[in-house]
């Protein structure tokens, strides 16, 4: 880069360089943290731990507005069980479990008697003349038909058998599950009143959080002009004591000089420990002031800070006269609106309450198996099937429960009502005391900027007149004590026109 190039960036950087410092510099100031009202109040609102309570109080309510529209939608559902019964289920009493593996015997022993009787009563000549005619020798016949009996039994004993073994349930260990799904119909106007309180609970949510913010606000004001107030203090008992110590030179020259009696030297040296004890006590108070300022805005207590407002020669000047207006506190306060929404709450709750007394209806369905399974005789396996249905649950008697459950809700009902009525006449109170201290803020700053002229010229008087010895050392001093108390009033009245300006934004609801 050639010289010509190296001198422009030099002359962008020097020009630049103020712009940098002057943006920085507000931050360090001689080691020190320079805040003004609206870094207090942001840096309040980041550190507020209750201000972090009201954002989790505030996804809690909307995370349930989110639960209370699922009630609308189907909901499903998975159950399984298992259960173990000492005695299984039996179709079969025990005399028909011993006769059935027997049936054949029984048959064939039936038969065979039957025969008996038959061939007893005829000659055994004539029955085998009978099947020679026939070609049937009667002795094979005998023995075959032994066979064929016996065989046609040991079937019947493993029929008999068979249908023993096959209702034998062994119930002892079942197995059972199922999905089902269920759609809500109409539950009596409960879903929809409960997603209603769950707007409403995330509205009130809303408004405690804007209470909150609002409350800390007001909060950070009153610390940041109070730690004001004590450092114009501060230079004013300062002021004070080089004011009395001056004048207790000048009493100890003239003492020396014969013209001051030591009575008024001693006067005056009073007067002096007086003013510095006044000065230690603002001095200490002022760094109480500060660490609670801190406190309040998330920094370490012992940091070093200072105000904005603490080198303003005024702190505040006379506003406008205000004007009452309740329509916008009625409006805006979150106080309000969260009593409200608890009146909503209510009525939404004596709704969900009544729906006791209404039918339900709901559609259900689902898939359901079980072992052992019943869908083709007893099997000791898993077989489902598919079911639809419609649930319907009407209230009939409930000995007046769901009554005076309502009745008590509407009780609870009418005492919110109440308290809103009372919140409401208590903020038009102080919005009207507020606005009235506004009012007579402004008039005693007003008078406190009279008199600070009228001490000024006192004490400029009294100081002639105490140089040329026609005044005494004891009308200088008081003299001075009223200006002190002149200054000190002009003090208060200024920070009172800006707490009553704060009170009035907060009791409206506009503090921003």
């Amino acid at each position: 880069m050639n010289r010509k190039g190296l001198r422009t960036v030099a002359g962008r950087v020097k020009w630049f360089l103020p712009f940098y410092l002057f943006t920085f510099l507000p931050f360090t100031v001689g080691a020190q943290r320079l805040l003004t009202l609206d870094s207090c109040r942001q840096m309040a609102l980041r550190n507020n731990k209750q201000m972090g309570v009201a954002k989790v109080k505030q996804d809690v309510a909307e995370n349930l507005r989110k639960s209370a529209r699922t009630k609308y939608l189907p909901h499903v559902s998975a159950i399984g069980t298992y259960q173990y019964t000492s005695r299984e289920i039996s179709l079969l009493n025990d005399h028909q479990k011993q006769v059935l593996p027997h049936l054949g015997d029984a048959a064939v022993g039936g038969i065979q008697a039957d025969l008996a009787q038959i061939t007893g009563r005829l000659p055994m000549e004539n029955v085998g003349m009978m099947l020679g005619k026939l070609g049937i020798n009667l002795e094979d016949l005998k023995s075959k038909g032994d066979a064929e009996m016996q065989k046609i039994g040991g079937q019947l004993n493993g029929l008999g058998q068979g249908l023993v073994d096959a209702l034998d349930t062994d119930t002892r260990h079942l197995f059972a599950g199922s999905v089902m799904v269920v759609q809500p119909v109409f539950m009596g106007g409960s879903i929809i009143a409960l997603n209603k309180m769950a707007d409403i609970n995330e509205e009130m949510q809303d408004n405690s959080a804007e209470a909150r913010r609002q409350a800390t606000l007001y909060n950070t004001d009153r610390v940041y002009w109070q730690v004001v107030s004590l450092k114009h203090k501060q230079r004013l008992a300062q002021s004070f004591l080089d004011l009395v110590k001056k004048l207790d030179a000048d009493v100890k020259k003239m003492i020396e000089e014969g013209v001051a009696t030591r009575s008024d030297g001693l006067s005056v040296g009073v007067k002096v420990n007086e003013a510095e004890m006044t000065l230690q006590k603002v001095n200490d108070g002022l760094v109480l002031s500060k660490m609670l300022l801190c406190q309040t805005i998330g920094l370490p207590i012992n940091e070093a800070v200072t105000l904005a407002d603490e080198d303003n020669e005024n702190i505040a000047v006379v506003a406008l006269t205000p004007e009452l207006d309740v329509e916008t506190a009625m409006a805006n306060r979150p106080e309000l609106k969260m009593l409200e929404g608890g009146v909503k709450l209510s009525k939404q709750l004596t709704n969900v309450l009544k729906a006791g007394n209404l039918p339900m209806v709901a559609l259900t369905g689902g898939y359901a198996v079980t072992n052992p399974s019943l869908l083709n005789g007893f099997e000791r396996k898993f077989q489902g099937f598919w079911n639809v249905g419609v649930l319907v649950r009407i209230p009939i008697w409930n000995w007046g429960d769901v009554m005076y459950k309502v009745r008590a809700s509407k009780g609870a009902t009418s005492i919110a009502n109440l308290e809103l009525q009372e919140a409401r006449e208590k903020i038009e109170l102080q919005v009207n005391q507020n606005t009235f201290r506004v009012n007579e803020a402004n008039k005693r700053l007003t008078m406190a900027q009279t008199n600070i002229a009228r001490a000024d010229e006192n004490l400029r008087t009294a100081n002639l007149g105490f140089q040329e010895g026609v005044i005494s050392a004891t009308t200088v001093m008081e003299a001075q004590t009223a200006w002190l108390q002149a200054q000190s009033q002009k003090i208060d009245a200024e920070i009172d026109v800006r707490l009553s300006q704060v009170d009035l934004q907060k009791s409206l609801g506009t503090l921003e």
